[in-house]
């Protein structure tokens, strides 16, 4: 088993992870919590590393639709071009080396205002996301129809469902309102249906959260995502992002780079969480299959079996 979780991590993790393993590092705490530390090798050359989309895969139609966060081209500075993410960004490579496809990633936010922080902040994760290689695509809400039944084939449902089968892994962004999340973000998920015959759009995908608040921080939306997160059958990363008075963390509307975060310990939290993500999505993703081999499903699809057997017989 040791050496099957070595051999599953990227090659350059494998000798400080190898030798963590072999050769633990403990540290004991007030508690006796005993953990173990496993160090990492930073490499300022892969820090800065273009892992670009290739036209093919960054066409204007998808662009155009599912990519707003891409600046335009009078952007003259990028802060997410500045940061080291440097064993994200190898993972990243060596994953797409390895698998020849990128980590699919759709962003979820919760409000339809013109000026929406969370949707500010969605892009800025996606930004992050985007230069560690990711297929990124981010769902715009303003369309779709309030949960119900006669509203299943609206074309909006359907491209809602369909993101969530193509993608690996959720990020979801929601303000908070009366101290919980806004019916426009729940109104996403309520859409999201568990299982689709044997399709399941999100049992096994990994999940960052975030949430913006209007006054001082808070943590009641992040809470009710990771809940939500947890009935859909997701792993949910431990990080999280609650970015407090929104309004103050970008500059002005007007002003120049009115879009953008401004440098801040909220702003570092988030590239966190999307760091953090992606390395839980390149580790889980060659296994949903196996996280979603379940004794009970297993057991009713033989039933179901031995009925169709028997009807065929009889």
């Amino acid at each position: 088993m040791l050496y099957y979780f070595i051999q599953r991590v990227p090659s350059t993790l494998r000798p400080a992870i190898s030798q963590s393993l072999l050769r633990p590092k403990y540290s004991t705490r007030m508690s006796s919590t005993v953990t173990q530390t496993v160090e990492t090798t930073h490499q300022p050359d892969v820090s800065y590393r273009s892992l670009a989309l290739t036209p093919s895969e960054d066409t204007p139609d998808i662009r155009q639709k599912y990519r707003p966060f891409i600046l335009d081209n009078n952007a003259t500075e990028d802060w997410v071009n500045n940061l080291d993410l440097t064993t994200a960004a190898d993972m990243a490579e060596q994953n797409l080396r390895t698998t020849n496809e990128r980590l699919k990633v759709l962003v979820l936010y919760g409000s339809l205002r013109k000026r929406s922080y969370s949707r500010l902040v969605a892009l800025e994760a996606s930004r992050i996301l985007f230069r560690l290689g990711c297929d990124v695509r981010v769902f715009d809400p303003e369309g779709l129809p309030m949960k119900n039944e006669s509203d299943i084939a609206h074309p909006k449902v359907q491209e809602l469902r369909e993101l969530s089968v193509w993608s690996d892994g959720h990020v979801w962004v929601s303000p908070e309102q009366h101290g919980n999340l806004t019916a426009v973000f729940k109104n996403q998920i309520d859409w999201i249906p568990l299982s689709t015959g044997s399709v399941r759009p999100t049992q096994g995908r990994t999940l960052a959260i975030a949430q913006v608040c209007g006054g001082s921080q808070s943590f009641n939306a992040v809470n009710s995502l990771r809940i939500l997160g947890r009935w859909m059958r997701m792993f949910t990363i431990p990080n999280q992002s609650s970015i407090p008075k929104a309004y103050t963390q970008f500059p002005d509307e007007g002003q120049p780079g009115d879009q953008r975060l401004m440098p801040s310990g909220n702003r570092d939290r988030l590239v966190d969480c999307m760091e953090e993500f992606v390395k839980y999505t390149i580790l889980m993703r060659p296994h949903i299959g196996l996280f979603g081999d379940r004794f009970s499903e297993r057991e009713e699809r033989k039933i179901k079996e031995a009925k169709l057997l028997a009807a065929k017989s009889s």
